[in-house]
C-alpha cells in the first residue's frame, strides 16, 4: 500500500494480486526459508492474501507452479521443508531428467542461449565450432540447463569472434583430466538417453505421442531414435 514503506509512492499490487485468474510460478521453492514457506501456506489454503501496509484481504483466483532441483521429500526429513506445504503443492507433480540424460537436448538449447543472449548484447550470434560442440556434449552438467544458460552468455560476453571455440568455454565442474577416450563417453551418454527414452516409453505403455510430449522432442525425433535403439538390440 502507499506509504507502507520509504519509497512506497503508491499502491502497487503484489504478484499473487497481478496472476489474478492466472498463472504463477515459483521457481526453487525449496529455498525459501520456513517462515516463508509458512506465509506460502496460508495464501494457497485461504486463497487471499493481505498488501504490505493494508488490512484488507484480496481473495485469489490462480494456477500455481513450483519448481525445485531438489527432494523435497529428503528436505522435510531434514526440517528444512513444511510438509504441509508440500502437499499443499504436490497436486501433480512431473519429473523432469538432468540434462547429462538428454544429450540430444543439448546443443539446441545452447544454440537457443546464443541467439538470446546475442540479440540481448545486439551482436551477430556466433557458431560453436565442431570442438565445442564435442566438448558441451561431453560434459556432465551438474548445474544443468540454468549452467548452459550461464556458460552460453559468458562466452558471448567474453568473446567477439563469429565462431565460439572449444577454449572458450568456461566448464566450472569440468575434470582436469580430460585424455580421456571421448568416444567412451559420448557412448555413455547415448546410452543414458536411450534408458531414458526405453523407460519412459514403457512407462506409457508405448505411447509415443505422450512419451515424445515428455521427453520435449519431436515425433519424428522420437521415431529416428527408436530406429537407433533397435539397432542397439532395444526390443522395442
Amino acid at each position: 500500500e502507499k506509504g507502507a514503506f520509504t519509497g512506497a509512492y503508491k499502491t502497487m499490487p503484489g504478484k499473487f494480486e497481478q496472476a489474478h485468474r492466472g498463472t504463477i510460478l515459483l521457481d526453487e521453492v525449496s529455498e525459501m526459508s520456513l517462515a516463508l514457506q509458512a506465509k506460502l501456506l496460508r495464501v494457497l489454503q485461504e486463497k487471499e492474501v493481505e498488501r504490505l501496509g493494508s488490512h484488507k484481504l484480496t481473495k485469489l483466483d490462480i494456477r500455481v507452479l513450483a519448481t525445485t532441483n531438489r527432494r523435497l521429500i529428503e528436505e522435510i526429513k531434514s526440517g528444512r521443508f513444511r510438509e504441509d506445504l508440500y502437499y499443499r503443492l504436490n497436486v501433480f507433480p512431473l519429473s523432469w531428467p538432468p540434462l547429462r540424460e538428454r544429450v540430444a537436448d543439448i546443443l539446441p538449447l545452447a544454440h537457443y542461449f546464443i541467439h538470446v543472449y546475442a540479440k540481448q548484447m545486439n551482436k551477430i550470434a556466433p557458431k560453436l565450432s565442431v570442438a565445442a560442440s564435442e566438448r558441451l556434449l561431453h560434459y556432465s552438467w551438474p548445474g544443468n540447463v540454468r549452467e548452459l544458460s550461464n556458460c552460453m552468455q559468458r562466452s558471448l560476453i567474453l568473446h567477439q569472434t563469429l565462431q565460439i571455440e572449444s577454449k572458450d568455454l568456461c566448464l566450472e565442474h569440468e575434470e582436469n583430466n580430460l585424455s580421456g577416450s571421448f568416444d567412451k563417453k559420448i557412448n555413455t551418454l547415448v546410452q543414458n538417453e536411450f534408458d531414458v527414452i526405453h523407460h519412459t516409453l514403457q512407462k506409457n505403455r508405448g505411447h509415443r505421442q505422450t512419451t515424445a510430449q515428455i521427453l520435449g522432442i519431436s515425433e519424428r525425433t522420437l521415431r529416428y531414435k527408436l530406429a537407433k535403439m533397435r539397432e542397439k538390440g532395444y526390443l522395442i
